[in-house]
């Protein structure tokens, strides 16, 4: 995962789960369309019409791939759908000063990459132009801000390896079928054993 964009800045704290995705848009279970509803009650009015002034609706948001937010984002419920909305609007990467544990490790099995950072780095990348620019690199663990400054991120071995191979715990576990086999016969070989 190796990619340079554009941000869409959402400096507020706190954002919760049911701001992402609101809990009536909760009844599915495919991720498609998703991204329609993704902050909803904050991108839409009561009719339905854009609101011009939320930042996703306005031109900087088309395509740009990560979105920088306040500190604690994504707390309160736990749903898979409010990453599924993110990936599903476009965003391959969060980044913030920390996310609430469950949203982080909903996101890390849904290929969105939640980025945290410190708060000056956070700062100057809130700071940044309209078209300004950042690369993120998993395989370095870097994020590369409009200045050119390379930052460090935090990302446990096992959640890397999976979005850089593109599979989910049961790929993983799937990639190990046959070493898992072999230690199936050779354990019912030993049991078989002891039992005579």
């Amino acid at each position: 995962m190796k990619f340079t964009t554009r941000l869409v800045p959402l400096p507020v704290k706190n954002i919760d789960t049911d701001q992402i995705i609101p809990a009536r848009f909760l009844k599915t279970v495919s991720k498609q369309g998703l991204g329609d509803q993704l902050f909803n009650d904050w991108r839409y009015d009561a009719e339905g019409r854009p609101n011009p002034d939320f930042i996703l609706n306005q031109p900087r948001a088309n395509g740009a791939q990560v979105l920088i937010a306040g500190d604690n984002f994504g707390c309160g419920s736990s749903r898979e759908h409010a990453p599924w909305a993110l990936t599903q609007f476009g965003f391959r990467a969060v980044v913030s000063t920390s996310f609430a544990d469950i949203f982080r490790q909903n996101a890390l099995k849904n290929a969105l990459l939640p980025i945290i950072v410190a708060a000056d780095v956070h700062a100057e990348l809130l700071a940044a132009p309209e078209d300004a620019t950042v690369s993120v690199d998993l395989a370095t663990q870097t994020l590369t801000t409009p200045s050119g400054r390379a930052v460090e991120f935090p990302i446990d071995s096992f959640s890397k390896h999976c979005l850089l191979t593109g599979v989910d715990e049961l790929g993983y576990i799937r990639q190990h079928e046959a070493d898992i086999a072999a230690f199936e016969s050779s354990h019912t070989q030993a049991i078989n054993a002891l039992a005579q």
